[in-house]
């Protein structure tokens, strides 16, 4: 392995990083990575092997990890993006305090890991910059929260019965939200809004756009911070989909733009929607692939019974200027704020495999000049199904198995992951949809066992 992977740009940043270690005190350091699912993982260090994880020495067993190595291949390297460095507010005492990395995983050689989903997401920016363009991101993860008990576990007892941007006593959220606020600040986030969301018990908290890799770093912090936080109110956060029937679900939309030469690629103001030409065939390339990628931003057997008619979520793949029905929206804002909003995807994605496949799925659009069709401004909730036929408006996968089909099928998926994710992601997603086609639910008893 080579020496170092501090290039000497961030050599004033890790100074920066060692000062702050000395002022705050700090004793450990996490060094998280995710794996294929967006599951968090973290390794810790004490501050005095702070030069070996600079270098990249700090090794794990791979094959421990769901989806990375075999076990004759298993030994694998943490590479710290020194632009994640973070204390810990939440560990902080007098004289004490824990700090984190995010960390990109590497082989033994130096290069970098295939499995690794930071590294696939890499990958789209680096096809994205030889195109001259840089994407950004802007996701909005909602979650719930729920009650635990006394051993910390979760109950399906929501916290409050608040609705839509209701303030307390409705929404007893406020306190967690604010301390979640506290501590996303103090790691570098910038809070953009803070409410109770539509459903009861659910909530959202919005930080502020970054490049792709920025963005999926933060909503992997953001997820992780938010339970954490819960957890010390006793409460569990759930970034699960749809965890109560017959109230909404939770969204991670995701807002996405492609600069060039420092200018917003899709916003042309000569155009009746302001929106470039590029802007419209990224939105052909969403629209042509989406049901090709939706195993990746819609990933659990859950994620399906959110995306059904009456609660928000689209389920029509559909675009529109305005019109929050469809699959893709474009917000009001023009000029460098203009972004193509996605709606499908929830907040149980791997950010980093989503926002890659999305930003994939966009650029395919883009290089093969692909033609938006018309917009629909009509609400297409309210729809007759003939006059969803009458316009071409398809569906999205109904359920897990339709969409991991299309997702193997399909040719976005490998060609943005890569086989080795590839193949573990369809292998794993065919096992978690197998074992729920053959179990046996409370549903089915229910309605069937007196009956027949």
């Amino acid at each position: 392995m080579s020496k170092t992977f501090v290039s000497s740009t961030q050599t004033g940043l890790l100074e920066q990083i060692k000062e702050t270690i000395k002022q705050k005190n700090v004793e450990l350091l996490h060094l998280q990575f995710v794996d294929i699912e967006g599951i968090l993982k973290h390794v810790t260090v004490t501050v005095e092997q702070l030069d070996d994880v600079v270098e990249g020495k700090i090794m794990f067993d791979g094959s421990s990890i769901k989806g990375f190595s075999p076990i004759n291949r298993s030994d694998l390297y943490l590479r710290p993006d020194l632009n994640t460095f973070a204390v810990l507010p939440w560990t902080v005492e007098e004289g004490y305090a824990e700090a984190r990395f995010l960390c990109s995983v590497a082989n033994p050689d130096g290069t970098l890991f295939e499995g690794d989903p930071r590294n696939v997401l890499k990958k789209t920016m680096e096809r994205a910059a030889e195109k001259g363009y840089t994407i950004s991101v802007g996701p909005e993860l909602e979650f719930f929260l729920f009650k635990a008990d006394e051993n910390g576990n979760p109950t399906l007892e929501l916290h409050d019965n608040g609705g839509y941007f209701e303030p307390s006593p409705k929404d007893l959220g406020e306190r967690v939200r604010l301390e979640i606020y506290r501590a996303l600040k103090a790691m570098g986030f910038t809070i953009e809004a803070s409410h109770h969301e539509v459903a009861e018990g659910q909530h959202e908290i919005n930080f502020k756009y970054a490049d792709a890799l920025g963005a999926a770093d933060n909503a992997t912090t953001y997820k992780w911070v938010v339970k954490t936080i819960a957890g010390k109110f006793g409460l569990h956060a759930t970034f699960m989909p749809k965890p109560v029937f017959g109230i909404n679900g939770s969204g991670m939309h995701v807002n996405m733009s492609l600069f060039k030469d420092g200018e917003n690629a899709f916003f042309d103001p000569n155009d009746a929607n302001q929106l470039s030409e590029t802007a419209y065939q990224f939105i052909a390339g969403l629209l042509k692939n989406v049901k090709d990628f939706t195993a990746v931003t819609n990933p659990l057997v859950n994620s399906y019974k959110r995306l059904v008619p009456g609660y928000e979520a689209p389920c029509y793949i559909a675009w529109s200027a305005s019109n929050r029905s469809a699959l893709i929206r474009i917000p009001a804002k023009r000029g460098m704020a203009t972004r193509v909003e996605l709606r499908c995807p929830d907040p149980s994605a791997n950010p980093y495999l989503a926002y890659a496949i999305i930003a994939a799925a966009g650029l395919d659009g883009v290089e093969k000049g692909l033609t938006a069709p018309s917009a629909i401004d009509e609400d297409i909730f309210h729809m007759s199904e003939e006059r969803r036929v009458e316009l071409g408006i398809d569906n999205l996968p109904e359920d897990l198995g339709v969409a991991i089909a299309a997702f193997e099928n399909g040719e976005i998926g490998r060609a943005t992951l890569g086989e080795h994710v590839f193949n573990e992601y369809v292998a794993m997603k065919k096992d978690e949809w197998n074992s729920y086609r053959t179990a046996v639910h409370a549903w089915e008893i229910e309605q069937y066992q007196g009956k027949f």
